[in-house]
């Protein structure tokens, strides 16, 4: 066979089949038939589909026209397939295959952000099972051809299979019988409500994600993440992922920093490299060809050509930060993860399935057609450096709503069509076909789709478009052939309850949060504190916050972990005279404004403030005098410069500090130890002098910083990022460069630099720091 196709039965559809003839699995409406060194067909007994005999094996008439297509036909390579299904499908279809759903929870939310109904009622009032297609997904699925969706929280693991089960069976008898590719944004966070997740985690293995995985210097460890994470999601239903965040935390104010491994560009080659091997390959035994097969997870590296130079720290989901700046000149850093890392597996699948643009227009960069667009909307940097110079013929796929308008102001939350804001919402699909992407993240609808077809064809006439379209779905399809959905795209719910968050998997996960955890402190050997001894462990207060869609939630006064937990380690107690010990957890420094204030513009400021690293008062008085990038031709068109010197930040959890200082008032010789969960960078020199031990994390469980606190495992875990010294040093450095400020030196005589960690017998020098060092 030309495909090299194995007899294969997934382990989580482990059904008794009849090699020649047909056997209902236990869920109904489905029926599988094996091939003799082949694959087993799965089909749904009400899509209309049946099953072909040809030359003694058994094929999918997927578009019912009783014959075998080259498309149907599993002994093929996926090239030859895709090419044939694309040249039958009509440029609806093919509209509709472009297409990225907007996020969907199962069941769909009554209220809010991705609300559905089922027969025009709420979930709780429709009697619908909670694996049930909503009437929007309905439509988006027939209506617009819709075959990419994305998903967010599930209700469990089942209910996720059964969802899947039923929209693969639903979309089996439509057309040309194109299954659904599902997808996800990384869902094994440990923090389990993690923002990007929208509370995807619960029953499923928990794992340190960005810095937190970055931490451990260790792409082994990774790899074998992925391999582990991609059984759960091939489990769920789930065939693409959003990740790995591959972008270079070299901006130590960015939002979304605490999601990249690392500032350091071999390190985070290394593990994104792993990353993608260990999701993408199958094992021996799942494996259809090169590497892909019935384990694969199609890996959307995001996000080309890196998303970490934002000017000020500022970040592109907001019009206040779609400008990535370059004043060191180093773009080819920015780019390292990909053309080296994802771009050359050492594996069959060769490279990442897909790529997702940033948001950001990648300031001065285009030298060709001298635009400063959105990445997803820039010729310069998808076609002539993406698809040319480097080589990548995979998907390129937006990130969400790029097409959309605007908000009403640079701080609002809505569209992100940077450089194109003046254009229609068709013109700018256009743009984003002529650049040279594939997909369109976050549009439920085809309609600007074709709109923007009928654009090319009067210019470059029907031909032209025709093939530019098929062009695009020979990408896309590939992403599902070799995953073999289009031979089986069924689950078997015991065995998904069976996979995800499996005990194995939990306990390898847990021991990769153990290991991502620094020490940075540990004066006078203070830690590890063995015996069950008291410890004191102040409340914290937490001001009213915003969440990521601007949803405010209630200020608070309480203990910031779990006591209950904590008991399992020590003794607790709420008086401090009594306590051998404190421990305060406390986060980093958390900014009010993400770098836009709307009571500075009413004021008559142009609107830009500092991000600061800092819990007490920040004044930017060492700022640049001039923004290197600025504008917004539709919302802010007078504002030239988005210069913040000599503007003020105080941190939203200042009071964190004074907890701190508080604490060690009560505790006066006693040991105090903090524990910090950190999404960036900060500024220790505003407490470190006062405390005995610091432990560093970068979202993981509080378990595991008591793993280490108590000496139940040593300390392994190295700084991803430098700890900068002061403010000044931040706004010095450099948006794209890394390693280039000042680190902080504690009172042990101790720099805070990229690679430190302490174990129990002091600074860890390992293979590990060996290999990434500072370039």
């Amino acid at each position: 066979m030309k495909n090299g196709m194995k007899k294969y039965i997934p382990n989580f559809l482990k059904l008794s089949v009849c090699l020649l003839g047909l056997q209902s699995s236990a869920q109904t409406n489905m029926d599988y038939i094996a091939n003799e060194n082949g694959p087993i067909l799965g089909y749904s007994k009400e899509s209309g589909v049946k099953i072909l005999k040809v030359d003694g094996h058994f094929f999918k008439d997927l578009n019912q026209n009783g014959k075998l297509d080259p498309y149907e036909d599993w002994r093929l390579p996926v090239e030859e397939r895709a090419k044939d299904l694309a040249s039958k499908m009509s440029v609806e279809q093919i509209a509709g295959l472009m297409l990225y759903s907007q996020h969907q929870s199962i069941p769909a939310r009554e209220v809010g952000f991705g609300a559905g109904t089922y027969n025009e009622k709420p979930f709780s009032e429709s009697g619908a099972e909670a694996s049930a297609i909503s009437d929007q997904q309905k439509k988006f699925l027939k209506e617009d051809d819709l075959r990419h969706v994305l998903l967010t929280a599930v209700q469990s693991p089942e209910v996720a299979a059964k969802w899947n089960n039923n929209v693969q069976a639903y979309v089996e008898g439509l057309g040309l019988g194109i299954p659904a590719n599902n997808s996800s944004d990384p869902r094994n966070t440990a923090t389990v409500t993690s923002e990007f997740n929208a509370g995807a985690g619960g029953t499923i293995s928990l794992w340190p994600d960005g810095l937190a995985m970055g931490a451990t210097f260790d792409p082994a460890l990774v790899k074998q993440f992925g391999e582990m994470a991609a059984k759960e999601y091939r489990a769920l239903g789930i065939t693409t992922a959003l990740s790995p965040q591959i972008d270079l935390g070299t901006e130590p104010r960015w939002y979304r920093i605490a999601y990249v491994f690392s500032e350091s560009p071999e390190l985070v080659k290394a593990m994104g490299k792993a990353y993608v091997e260990g999701f993408q390959t199958s094992g021996k035994e799942a494996e259809i060809n090169d590497g892909w097969g019935y384990e694969s997870v199609n890996a959307m590296v995001k996000h080309w050509p890196g998303g970490g130079p934002e000017e000020g720290g500022r970040d592109g989901h907001w019009a206040m930060g779609k400008f990535a700046v370059y004043p060191g000149d180093n773009f080819k850093d920015h780019i390292k993860p990909f053309t080296e890392g994802a771009f050359k597996l050492d594996g069959g699948t060769k490279k990442a399935a897909a790529v997702m643009p940033y948001y950001t227009i990648s300031f001065d960069r285009d030298d060709i057609y001298n635009e400063n667009v959105g990445n997803g909307f820039s010729k310069y940097i998808i076609t002539e450096l993406l698809r040319d110079k480097y080589g990548y013929d995979g998907v390129v796929c937006t990130d969400w709503l790029i097409t959309a308008d605007e908000g009403e102001t640079p701080g609002t939350f809505a569209g992100k069509p940077w450089g194109t804001e003046a254009m229609s919402v068709a013109e700018r699909h256009y743009k984003v076909l002529m650049a040279g992407v594939d997909q369109f993240g976050g549009n439920n609808e085809k309609a600007p789709v074709l709109e923007a077809y009928q654009m090319g064809v009067e210019e470059f006439g029907e031909d032209f478009m025709r093939a530019r379209f098929e062009r695009s779905a020979v990408r896309l399809l590939k992403n599902i052939f070799r995953t073999g959905l289009f031979e089986n795209p069924y689950l078997d719910t015991e065995k998904t309850k069976e996979i995800v968050g499996n005990a194995e998997f939990m306990k390898v996960g847990y021991e990769a949060q153990v290991k991502s955890v620094v020490m940075l402190k540990n004066k006078e050997a203070a830690l590890p504190i063995k015996e069950k001894k008291t410890v004191y462990i102040p409340k914290i207060y937490t001001p009213v916050s915003t969440d990521w869609w601007g949803i405010p939630t209630p200020a608070k006064f309480e203990y910031p972990v779990d006591l209950e937990l904590i008991k399992k380690y020590y003794k607790v107690t709420d008086n401090a005279a009594e306590a051998d010990f404190a421990m305060v957890f406390v986060r980093n420094p958390q900014s009010k404004e993400a770098g836009y204030s709307e009571t500075d513009r009413k004021n008559g400021g142009n609107g830009y403030v500092p991000i600061s690293l800092q819990y007490e008062t920040y004044t930017a008085t060492t700022a640049r005098e001039h923004s290197i990038a600025a504008g917004d031709p539709v919302i802010d068109p007078e504002i030239k410069d988005r210069s913040y010197k000599g503007k003020s930040s105080t941190a939203s959890n200042i009071m964190d500090l004074r907890t701190i200082e508080d604490t060690k008032m009560l505790m006066g010789d006693k040991p105090v130890i903090v524990s910090v969960t950190a999404d960036k960078p900060m500024i220790f020199a505003e407490f470190e002098n006062l405390v005995d031990g610091i432990v560093l994390n970068f979202g993981v469980s509080t378990q595991a910083v008591m793993d280490i606190v108590s000496g139940n495992a040593e300390p392994s875990g190295l700084l991803p990022l430098q700890m900068p010294a002061n403010m000044e040093t931040v706004e010095a450095q450099q948006e794209d460069v890394p390693f280039d400020m000042i680190p902080y030196q504690d009172s042990e005589g101790n720099t805070y630099d990229f690679g430190f960690g302490l174990d129990w017998n002091g600074v860890i020098k390992d293979k590990r720091t060996e290999r990434f060092k500072k370039e």
